[in-house]
Parts: structure tokens; C-alpha cells; sequence
């Protein structure tokens, strides 16, 4: 299954790549907000299959600034640091021998589409696969943690790398958390659609330069497996965002160093997703 957020509503992406409002089909037994239904997550699996020969509009004729991102309003957002080997030794650091955790602030979170306002300092890509929880739980066994995934989509996890590394210690969550330096979409795919959820190619390019590119496969901690870690510690809720890290190809990890600049178009993908695609742009 794979569903849109399209002008704030629940949509279905239907096998022919038609879309479906999905609380108009159904005669408002679903709320229009994609998040709400991560609550009501195995009724709407269950519906789904009834909905997907139902004509629509054509996917390709929806306005880009029409999509939002497929989970707006979690009650948690959890994102895991130094997941891939390669990007650890760019920063110089050792791989983690447990999850390294941060929160990324709701009011970051944005789009697929649209203008990223850079404030001071200097900001870095980040692109990575991101989780949303559909049931929720604790003490998840890894082994049963993808059923506990509503699905996947492609997400930035964008950085001000200046306050992330000034003061005595580390200011993840608020070098992470400008508005929106947390995008992601356009669509949310359920695990049952990729032939293996744990290998999925992904990357970003700045201005048509492919600078990051890298695969899920390669994660220190895969998805099932920061599921179980999380679980252990804290309650997960249905619609929890966790974003999972990022390979290799960070402006802080450059020889010389590259950041973001007001008029570059950054765009990232996700293979089976799609991709997203971001102007910089100064303060006004």
C-alpha cells in the first residue's frame, strides 16, 4: 500500500498510479489527516485492497505543493546518529556500540516539496530512510518489529553543523530543529512493497551533483533492530516518525568543507518512494 498526504488529505496510490481520497470514498469513515489514521492503522490494511481498483486522478497531474508530509503531527520523533559505518569515520568518530538518540523537534518537520530558509551558520544535508509506526508498543522483539512499521518514506534530516558542535556539549536536537529541516515524503510505502525492506537504495544531489548515495542495507542498527532498542526504553505510539541516519557524503565530512547556500535545489530519493526536492533560499 502507498498513501499521500495531497492538500492535507488521506490519499491512496492506487497500483496504476491513480490517487484516491480516501475519507471521500469511504463516506468520512476515515478523517481526512493521514495522521489520524496510523491509529486506526489494521482497519485501514484491511480496506485498503477494496480501494485499489477505484478510478482517480492521475498521480503525475498532482500540483507538487499539494503534498505534505506523511506524518505532520507525531506525538514522538526519534533520530538515530552514526548509523552507517562510513559516515561515523567521516566524522571521525567510532561506530556506536548502542544507539546514539536525538529528537528532532515536530515544528521542523515540512514537506516534499517547497523553499528551505537557511538561517546562520552552516547547514548539511542528510538524507535518510525514515519509519513511521503504525502499532504501537514496548519491548518489541526485532524479529516482529517491520509489523510494527505503517510504512517508509524518504526524509532530510537537515543540520546546522555550527550550534550542533558550539557550547560544552552537543546541540543535536536544536541544530536539527529549524523550520523545515525535518521534510519528508511524498509518499509513505508499506514494508510488503519493497523485495527487501532492509536494503533500499538512497542518495540526494545538490544543483544536479550527486553527493550522497548509499543503501539501508548498510546500517549499523537496521530498522527492526532500533525498533526493538527504542522499545525497550520507551513506549512507541502509532504515528511515531524515527528518522534511521545517514550514509556517507555529509558537507561536514568534505575536503574542504561544503555547506548549503541560498539558491541551491536539493533533491533526494528514495528507491520506491520517490524523491523530494528543496530551494535554499536566504532570510528575507
Amino acid at each position: 500500500m502507498r498513501l499521500a498526504n495531497i492538500a492535507n488529505r488521506l490519499t491512496l496510490v492506487t497500483p496504476k498510479n491513480e490517487v484516491v481520497d480516501i475519507p471521500q470514498e469511504t463516506g468520512g469513515r476515515f478523517s481526512p489527516s493521514i495522521q489520524a489514521c496510523y491509529e486506526r492503522w489494521d482497519e485501514l490494511l484491511e480496506l485498503a485492497p477494496t480501494l485499489e481498483t477505484t478510478s482517480g486522478r492521475p498521480l503525475a497531474g498532482v500540483p507538487l505543493e499539494d503534498f505534505g508530509n506523511p506524518a505532520p503531527r507525531p506525538r514522538q520523533v526519534f533520530a538515530v546518529g552514526l548509523n552507517y559505518a562510513a559516515h561515523a569515520a567521516e566524522a571521525s568518530l567510532a561506530v556506536p556500540e548502542d544507539l546514539t538518540v536525538f529528537t528532532k523537534f515536530s515544528s521542523s518537520l515540512a514537506g516534499p516539496y517547497g523553499t528551505v530558509t537557511l538561517p546562520a551558520g552552516t547547514v548539511d544535508w542528510e538524507v535518510e530512510l525514515v519509519a513511521v509506526i503504525g502499532r504501537g508498543g514496548a519491548n518489541i522483539p526485532a524479529d516482529e518489529a517491520w509489523s510494527h512499521v505503517a510504512g517508509i518514506t524518504i526524509g532530510q534530516d537537515l543540520s546546522e553543523r555550527t550550534m550542533q558542535s558550539a557550547g560544552p556539549a552537543p546541540q543535536y536536537s536544536l541544530a536539527k530543529s529549524f523550520p523545515g529541516f525535518g521534510p519528508a515524503g511524498p509518499l509513505l510505502v508499506t514494508p510488503d512493497e519493497f523485495e527487501d525492506p532492509d536494503s533500499i537504495e538512497l542518495g540526494c544531489a545538490i544543483n544536479g551533483e550527486q553527493v550522497q548515495k548509499g543503501n539501508t542495507s548498510d546500517m549499523v542498527f537496521p530498522v527492526p533492530e532500533i525498533i526493538a532498542r527504542l522499545s525497550r526504553v520507551t513506549q512507541l505510539f502509532p504515528g511515531d516518525v524515527i528518522f534511521t541516519g545517514t550514509p556517507p557524503g555529509v558537507g561536514v565530512g568534505r575536503v574542504p568543507r561544503r555547506f548549503l547556500a541560498p539558491g541551491d535545489e536539493l533533491v533526494t530519493y528514495m528507491r520506491g518512494v520517490g524523491e523530494m526536492r528543496h530551494r535554499m533560499q536566504a532570510p528575507s
